[in-house]
């Protein structure tokens, strides 16, 4: 008997300890994440302030722009966007989420000297605070924040919260299309209706943007896009939350291949 018990308790003994060094292994492995992760923060903060004072000279700003933290769009990002927008001279953009982008995009129309931004909106302050940035920076005529209410949209035998769409003024090819809500929180993979419902409005050589390509569910709906709509071609830029750039092959418009919808999707527009 005390032979059993000896041996019950070396078991003891060697699993405590596996599992001890278990714990130890993770404590190593989270020290030299947290270790590379400060390390690599002063650059990270750096090109950030890089991007922010481009956006500043580019667009020749003399207010401040929005706050760019937290779920506002980086100031990398943004810069991508008024980068394009500046030498493409898109006259249609559209954009799902309002915020600094609009205001970045909306500066981009006015030196431009044409153009107009429609932005989808389903929440009502953030709606305001959009127009009163617009407002304090005199770019009210350039962009309109709409008011878009996360509606359920039927896509392939599911039913997908997204933005209203009836207020988009309809019939006008979009040139440009940044994708930065609804948030990730209203369901999985909740940008990717934007697809459907979106794309095959996109004008010949449009661009799409989308915000947040770093995140699996992002990964998920870029592969999603990838399989249902051939004609957008997909790079990624680096920027600090990744960032997806999807281009419609500009042929010329006689020339062009109707973008229909893929098999199967029903895209309800409300």
């Amino acid at each position: 008997m005390s032979n059993y018990l000896t041996l019950l308790l070396l078991a003891a003994i060697l699993l405590l300890c596996a599992w001890t060094l278990h714990k130890v292994r993770l404590i190593h492995l989270l020290a030299h994440q947290l270790r590379d992760q400060a390390d690599s923060a002063p650059a990270t903060l750096f090109r950030q302030l890089e991007a922010l004072d481009g956006l500043q000279r580019e667009l020749k700003l003399d207010k401040s722009l929005p706050c760019t933290r937290g779920w506002a769009g980086s100031p990398d990002f943004l810069l991508e966007l008024a980068r394009h927008a500046l030498s493409a001279r898109p006259q249609v953009v559209v954009e799902c989420s309002s915020g600094a982008s609009t205001v970045v995009l909306a500066r981009c129309m006015q030196l431009q000297g044409a153009g107009q931004v429609y932005s989808l909106e389903h929440d009502a302050a953030y709606a305001a605070q959009t127009r009163a940035e617009l407002a304090r920076h005199g770019l009210s005529d350039w962009a309109q924040v709409i008011a878009a209410p996360l509606r359920a949209h039927p896509l392939q035998g599911e039913t997908w919260p997204w933005y209203a769409t009836d207020r988009l003024p309809a019939g006008l090819p979009i040139d440009m299309l940044v994708i930065d809500g609804p948030p990730q929180a209203t369901a999985t993979h909740a940008r990717y209706p934007a697809g459907p419902l979106l794309f095959p409005r996109l004008a010949p050589g449009a661009a799409v943007y989308l915000d947040d390509a770093a995140r699996s569910d992002e990964q998920a709906i870029l592969r999603r896009w990838r399989s249902e709509f051939p004609l957008l071609r997909q790079s990624l830029l680096a920027c600090e939350k990744g960032c997806a750039r999807l281009v419609k092959e500009g042929l010329a418009d006689d020339a062009q291949p109707a973008m229909e919808l893929p098999q199967g999707i029903l895209a309800q527009q409300h």
